[in-house]
């Protein structure tokens, strides 16, 4: 499993221009299923972001989690984090898990964060979304399973 963390600002998804979800302060999660990723990713994972300290304190440090600042996540799924681009110029997402497995890790991911004390929004599997943000500091970090 495999997340694309931003702390933002704010975001948000639109699918076919209509809004689906905003939040304000907090994270941007793309989030990409391997085809042999259990619930245990999931669970690992959803306490490594619930527990992730990159909000600064009171003395600029990076300190806070997105539970001590009462924070929202916005939750996009990406099966494109999967991508191989070693031959050719068209990239293979054959590592990408199934899409109803996906989908269903997908969503038990999202109900652990919500389980941990974040309010998490998200986009729709398997849509064309549009997501905006604005990243705050710039922070981006990248997380995945097969790095413990």
């Amino acid at each position: 499993m495999r997340v694309v963390l931003q702390r933002v600002s704010q975001a948000e998804v639109s699918i076919g221009g209509q809004k689906k979800a905003e939040i304000a302060q907090g994270f941007l999660l793309l989030v990409g299923i391997h085809q042999e990723d259990t619930e245990k990713d999931v669970s690992y994972l959803a306490n490594k972001i619930s527990k992730l300290r990159v909000f600064e304190d009171s003395e600029d440090k990076m300190n806070l989690s997105i539970q001590d600042i009462k924070g929202s996540i916005l939750s996009v799924s990406q099966f494109t984090l999967y991508a191989q681009t070693k031959k050719g110029n068209r990239p293979s997402f054959i590592e990408a898990g199934e899409p109803e497995r996906a989908n269903q890790l997908y969503e038990k991911f999202n109900q652990e964060l919500r389980d941990l004390g974040s309010p998490v929004m998200t986009g729709e599997f398997g849509a064309h979304m549009e997501v905006s943000l604005v990243n705050d500091g710039p922070v981006t970090i990248i997380l995945d399973t097969k790095n413990q």
